[in-house]
């Protein structure tokens, strides 16, 4: 499904759609995963284009705990691989997920959220943050973590995550909601081969008789080694928060109120701003790209230029803690979100904005 004349590939595509097809190009080999609602395109579009591509293999596992597994198992062999799930799912997989942050093995996990907790409905939520970039299995471990905001950065995205990941050997994941992988919209698709192949020495792909074998392993069992293994891993993260930061500022120049907001609550927040400087009150937006690296120099930039921060999530207030933690107490960090497959309304969040400007001062 390449583009062979030279001109841009642009097509109208369901953001599943599209971030599968973006994996193809991006030289993905080897996706292992289970459907779940909302992110079971991404499975349906891979077994449909799979014959195109025999040089990668496509599997459904028998349950999301083989399918990580599956995964971490290619990714020691030293294949590009992806996984695909929604909420529920991705909670199943946090055990796999822990173990090869700790075996430094690079991979692309994609969580298309639903709401939660449990169950929950089919519907879009951003409810997953905290497991996303606190790190939700056990031991002291962080993934990379990028949060879309359409369809077009679901493909490039796609790319991004394979490129940090195998830069850093680390897991990333794309943290995307049910509406941004249901939503149709106009992508360009890069041409396939633009990202390199990557280049793993330590992978376990056959002992050579010039270097001696390669293991992949998460397990140390003495102690003073795990510690070792553990102060390589923070110091890795470090270098991963000096680096790798992304975030956009929309409207920050002369705000006095800065709404911050990731992925599809952004672009709602983007409404927002309009109906409320049609109002008169000036009010900008800050949306974090990166949410492990989160660009907490960036929001404390705007301390001395703001009178107040409001965090606007789908979920019950999670992102809202890394605002407060940059903002270190100088300036009013309020919250609004909704929760249970729930997307707020631009007027909501303007609501919220006219109590917050409303506000009596204090003495």
């Amino acid at each position: 499904m390449g583009n062979t004349n030279g001109n841009p590939d642009v097509r109208l595509m369901k953001g599943n759609e599209a971030l599968a097809e973006a994996a193809l190009r991006a030289g993905m080999k080897a996706y292992f995963g289970y459907p779940i609602t909302p992110q079971s395109e991404v499975l349906e579009y891979l077994t449909a284009h799979g014959p195109e591509h025999p040089e990668v293999v496509i599997l459904q596992a028998e349950s999301e705990v083989a399918a990580i597994n599956m995964i971490y198992g290619a990714s020691g062999a030293g294949a590009r691989v992806m996984i695909t799930s929604s909420s529920p799912g991705i909670s199943l997989m946090m055990e796999g997920i822990s173990y090869m942050a700790s075996a430094q093995l690079p991979a692309l996990i994609v969580n298309v959220q639903r709401g939660g907790p449990g169950l929950g409905t089919i519907q879009p939520s951003q409810g997953d943050y905290f497991q996303a970039v606190k790190g939700g299995g056990h031991g002291d471990y962080r993934l990379i973590v990028l949060a879309p905001a359409s369809v077009q950065e679901m493909v490039d995205h796609v790319f991004e995550g394979f490129r940090l990941s195998e830069k850093y050997r680390n897991p990333a994941m794309i943290l995307a909601d049910g509406a941004l992988g249901q939503m149709m919209e106009k992508v360009v698709l890069p041409p396939a081969g633009s990202l390199a192949p990557p280049d793993f020495a330590w992978a376990t792909s056959g002992k050579s008789s010039t270097r001696d074998r390669n293991v992949v392993t998460s397990l140390f069992i003495q102690p003073e080694r795990m510690e070792q293994i553990n102060l390589a891993l923070q110091a890795k993260y470090r270098t991963i928060e000096e680096a790798e930061v992304r975030c956009e500022s929309i409207g920050m120049d002369d705000a006095d109120v800065a709404l911050v907001a990731f992925g599809l609550t952004s672009r709602i927040c983007q409404k927002t701003m309009e109906l409320a400087r049609a109002k008169g009150i000036k009010v900008g937006l800050i949306r974090p790209i990166t949410l492990f690296p989160f660009p907490y120099t960036v929001v404390r930039s705007y301390v001395d230029r703001v009178e107040a921060f409001l965090t606007v999530e789908m979920n019950a207030g999670q992102m809202v803690e890394d605002v407060r933690l940059a903002v270190e107490g100088n300036r009013p960090v309020h919250f609004t979100g909704r929760m249970g497959g729930m997307i707020p309304t631009p007027e909501e969040i303007l609501a919220k904005v006219e109590t917050i400007v409303h506000q009596p001062a204090k003495a």
